[in-house]
């Protein structure tokens, strides 16, 4: 019983980077309808700007310092998004959906070289707040405490999303968008400046979640590629612009990935897509897609 608690735990914790990185992809793809393949590279400008601002001043209050790391990497993935937005997205709206790839895949490219000319080809370490946290005894285990940190904070960021999206009217107006554009336009929403926005808070939280892996796993280039292939699954199991979906879709591979690790590591990949292609051929939209 006791190993079946660490491995639900473990799953969670896989499930919190997997919601964070998935959700921004959904609110992209649902308010803009662009294929973001360059979201793997915000969530690795999360992580190296996480690993570097704790690997300079965390010496001495890791905890503080790696707080506002993850604000800083927060922010700074959040610009990068505006800034891709407004100079290289935003011709792409009208054009199909081959151009919006090529031109998603070479901003991925671009910003891994701009990664590398800012931090080098060398791995950054951040396991500090992961150490000085300790651990949680449960029965004769020990899990360690950061992973519920993980699991907190992200609960913390969903919420925020659901109160955005639910409760506000810029929230109110992206839903719009991602329903009936046209519609929304002859209404008199201005959806150039939504869209703008949309795309600053999908980046935003692809960079949390890269922050917040980077105390048990360096930043190394390219950090970002397995995360966005995750998040693309997530993002198919739970249907398309849907928080419950992103949520729910990142449970079922989280904890899909924790068992299957431990009982089947050969096929624990391919039993992710093979529950995406069941779910697919039930129902294409995905499980709560509209």
């Amino acid at each position: 019983m006791e190993n079946w608690i660490i491995y639900i735990l473990n799953g969670l914790y896989f499930a919190s980077f997997l919601f964070l990185t998935s959700l921004g992809l959904s609110i992209i793809l649902g308010v803009m309808g662009i294929l973001n393949l360059a979201h793997g590279s915000l969530f690795a400008i999360g992580a190296f700007m996480a690993a570097w601002i704790v690997g300079a001043f965390g010496a001495k209050a890791p905890i503080t310092i790696f707080v506002i790391a993850l604000l800083a990497a927060l922010g700074v993935s959040g610009l990068m998004g505006l800034l891709l937005e407004t100079s290289i997205i935003r011709p792409m709206y009208q054009r199909a959906l081959e151009y919006q790839l090529l031109i998603t895949f070479g901003a991925l490219l671009l910003i891994e070289d701009l990664i590398k000319m800012t931090w080098g080809g060398t791995a950054y370490y951040a396991s500090k707040p992961f150490d000085i946290m300790g651990n949680l005894v449960i029965g004769n285990n020990q899990y360690p405490l950061y992973f519920l940190f993980v699991i907190l904070i992200t609960i913390m960021a969903g919420i925020g999303v659901w109160f955005i999206m639910s409760k506000t009217r810029i929230g109110i107006m992206l839903r719009a968008i991602s329903m009936d554009r046209e519609m929304a336009r002859a209404m008199g929403i201005r959806i150039r400046k939504l869209n703008t926005l949309a795309f600053g808070m999908g980046a935003a939280l692809a960079g949390l979640a890269g922050a917040l892996i980077v105390p048990t796993t360096p930043a190394l280039l390219g950090i970002g590629m397995e995360p966005l292939i995750m998040a693309f699954i997530v993002v198919v199991l739970g249907g398309l612009g849907s928080l419950k979906g992103a949520l729910v879709g990142a449970l079922i591979v989280g904890e899909t990935r924790s068992i299957g690790i431990v009982f089947f590591p050969e096929i624990e990949l391919p039993l992710l897509f093979l529950i995406a292609v069941i779910i697919l051929v039930s129902k294409p939209q995905g499980l709560f897609g509209r």
